[in-house]
């Protein structure tokens, strides 16, 4: 029997999380492995659940990922960004509720380039008159 399945693609800095809702009871695997083992830190495991507060639909769906490029923090955005795309197709009701929350815009901000003649983006050597 095919279960029902939501799929939601999230991006966040150099990062890019293929989502997937399916109904259950709530848990999250990443690449494989449970979210507590992937993801050190708790309060980037509470910013990948903010989509299911915003709905009230904690518990609901399990929630499959795959995610690759960037740190904790850009996975972890990446993933909050998929899953709220998947919410929406689970129910375009939802998209009120997202939006308000600003669940909804993909965070455009990214690492600003390296210049030639300086030693990062903006970091240059001391600047001295002789």
């Amino acid at each position: 029997m095919a279960t029902v399945q939501y799929y939601g693609t999230g991006r966040r800095k150099d990062s890019v999380a293929r989502v997937r809702l399916v109904p259950g009871n709530g848990t999250i695997t990443i690449n494989g492995r449970s979210a507590e083992d992937y993801i050190p830190f708790a309060n980037l495991r509470e910013v990948m659940v903010q989509p299911f507060n915003a709905t009230e639909t904690l518990g609901q769906y399990d929630v499959l990922v795959n995610v690759n490029g960037g740190g904790f923090s850009g996975q972890a955005g990446a993933i909050r960004h998929g899953i709220a795309r998947a919410l929406l197709q689970v129910d375009p009701d939802f998209r009120a509720a997202l939006k308000s929350a600003g669940l909804l815009t993909r965070d455009s901000r990214m690492k600003e380039r390296k210049k030639p003649g300086l030693k990062k983006a903006r970091k240059a050597s001391q600047f001295s008159k002789r």
